[in-house]
């Protein structure tokens, strides 16, 4: 462990001119002291660590001094070559750049490491997007994945939902893959906001880099936002009554957040064991297909509209089996 510590501690002091002990000790979930102790042990071992004293102070590494990846195990190499998405990486137009740089990667492992690609892809092999979808690769993405990668304004055109066109001038910070679905995540007039990209109809790159803010982190930001597009589109509420059985699937029916909402305000079982929950929907529609899907293990309350509309599915396919 102390080793692993230690040659991660050096990729750090190589990767930024100078570190905090306080930095150090949260990338390496450490104390401080223990970081004065390591930052030692690297200097008599003869990796040129320096300290430099006060307020401003704190760990660099002098004299230009580089560690080769020799020092990789096994499994670390095996997990370099399955950091990314071969799918993803061609439809960014960036294929050739990461085998490019799996090769260079390769030839600096040690000879008994360089199998390493070969048995991670014969091991293993990410498939984003969902089944049953055959997704298409947006033919903008290369370019504004081009623009993410140099900080470049974008002049774009948007569809919305409503099917109005925008023009909005973007600074794209970051690309997210999700569900087969390729978004942006872009500042447009000073706010942050999340596009997607398959209803981009234009996109010009600019020659005009913008300045990013340091603060930002994709993938929190990415968090939030995709929890809360997940509350945003629950504009209905039902009343419904679900056994036991029928609680336990309820999120994979309705979704996760509005069953967790649900379940989180419910009360007390009744007598038969079963809970009644306040339960948002996106609307009556989607709910009824939703929630005909838990048959007996559930029971419509409210809206009367939605209750009369599954008794009488219910009805009809009893008919079918009489």
């Amino acid at each position: 462990m102390r080793a692993a510590r230690l040659i991660k501690m050096v990729l750090l002091l190589q990767s930024r001119p100078m570190m905090t002990a306080a930095e150090l000790a949260q990338e390496l979930d450490v104390s401080e002291r223990t970081i004065t102790r390591d930052a030692q042990a690297l200097s008599e071992a003869g990796v040129p660590v320096y300290a430099d004293r006060g307020r401003a102070g704190g760990y660099r590494l002098i004299g230009g001094y580089r560690t080769r990846l020799t020092g990789l195990a096994r499994s670390e190499a095996e997990a370099l070559f399955l950091s990314g998405l071969p799918g993803a990486l061609r439809e960014m137009g960036l294929e050739d750049a990461a085998s490019a740089a799996r090769l260079k990667v390769s030839a600096a492992l040690l000879p008994s490491l360089r199998d390493a690609s070969a048995s991670a892809a014969q091991r293993f092999h990410l498939d984003a997007p969902g089944w049953y979808q055959e997704p298409e690769t947006p033919a903008l993405l290369p370019a504004l994945a081009e623009a993410v990668w140099d900080d470049r304004r974008v002049l774009a055109r948007y569809g919305r939902r409503d099917g109005a066109s925008v023009e909005r001038e973007l600074e794209p910070y970051g690309l997210v893959l999700k569900a087969g679905t390729w978004y942006v995540c872009a500042r447009a007039d000073g706010d942050f906001r999340v596009y997607r990209i398959d209803r981009f109809t234009a996109a010009e790159v600019t020659e005009e880099r913008f300045e990013r803010d340091e603060d930002f982190a994709l993938p929190p930001f990415w968090e939030e936002r995709a929890a809360g597009f997940a509350r945003s589109i629950l504009q209905a509420v039902t009343v419904v009554r679900v056994s036991p059985d029928g609680a336990r699937r309820l999120p994979y029916t309705v979704g996760r957040p509005a069953a967790d909402e649900a379940l989180a305000a419910a009360g007390a079982p009744d007598g038969d064991g079963w809970l009644t929950l306040t339960l948002p929907v996106e609307n009556l529609d989607i709910a009824f297909g939703q929630l005909l899907a838990l048959g007996p293990e559930l029971e419509v309350l409210e809206p009367a509209e939605l209750r009369d509309r599954v008794r009488d599915a219910v009805v009809r396919t009893a008919g079918l089996y009489a």
